[in-house]
């Protein structure tokens, strides 16, 4: 049985837990050496990279639907710090240094998020939708990846079936945080808007990108531990180069978490156990 945390006896704690967190959390960035993007453009570059809509209701969270509307209005404050924003050559991208203050003039609103291996209602719940979306474009990119946390639980199915296993991107402020460096010599810059039932976001370049990027699973499995189903996924990407055609691929990660929702009939689920730190499939 896994040993309690010192706020889950006492809950009175956690507010000053934050805090200390929060603290800690933006002072290792000041002290950390990295250079972070924030400069907003007037305009967009001229050179697309990558552009993505994905849903932004999901109808299978088998919660109220006000709590999905919530999100939306949590994700349209936590966009606008962001679009626009050119991250220039040896820069780095920090969701939180960007959307730590979306809610300073107008608040944030109940969403759905997981806390404690539990979906709750909670301040500013959904924005991870947001994170999500920029990691997968990130993944379109020559950009690297230097923080990235998947989500240890997948509480019911995704709204985009193009989107392959194992591409999201889980953010907690003090705890957990996106980031990505740019050590090319091109800037890019970060594009988010919505209509009404989607969120899009594009890629840009000041300069033309030598590569094209596709990502996808090789193999996607499933196996049950007890009660607990889990979906290993890894995660290659194909590198074309547009210049000749030559192509390469690349396993990035495998990703692997908790399925907390009924799976389709006729998906094959293996007995055995998750993976280790170092195993592969």
């Amino acid at each position: 049985m896994a040993r309690k945390r010192l706020t889950q006896v006492f809950p009175f704690l956690l507010p000053l837990r934050k805090w200390q967190r929060k603290k800690f959390f933006y002072y290792k960035m000041r002290k950390d050496g990295c250079r972070y993007a924030k400069r907003i453009a007037d305009r967009s570059l001229p050179y697309m990279v990558f552009e993505t809509s994905i849903p932004m209701l999901n109808e299978n969270s088998g919660f109220d639907m006000q709590y999905q509307k919530n999100k939306v209005h949590n994700l349209q404050l936590a966009a606008r710090t962001l679009h626009r924003l050119i991250i220039g050559p040896d820069e780095t991208f920090s969701f939180w240094q960007l959307v730590r203050w979306a809610d300073r003039e107008e608040k944030y609103k109940d969403g759905l998020n997981l806390v404690d291996g539990k979906i709750v209602a909670s301040y500013g719940g959904g924005l991870c939708m947001l994170s999500d979306t920029l990691f997968w474009m990130f993944l379109h990119t020559p950009l690297t990846i230097m923080e990235r946390h998947g989500h240890a639980v997948k509480s019911f199915p995704g709204t985009s079936e193009d989107i392959p296993c194992g591409t999201d991107a889980t953010v907690g402020e003090g705890w957990l945080d996106l980031k990505v460096r740019n050590e090319t010599a091109n800037s890019f810059q970060i594009e988010v808007s919505f209509d009404d039932k989607h969120m899009h976001g594009r890629i840009l370049a000041d300069n033309v990108v030598g590569f094209e990027y596709s990502v996808f699973n090789p193999s996607v499995i499933y196996r049950k531990q007890g009660q607990t189903i889990y979906q290993i996924a890894p995660v290659w990407r194909r590198e074309t180069d547009r210049s000749t055609g030559k192509q390469t691929e690349t396993e990035l990660y495998v990703n692997q978490c908790e399925i907390a929702y009924k799976l389709p009939d006729g998906i094959k689920i293996q007995e055995g156990h998750k993976l280790g730190k170092n195993e592969g499939l």
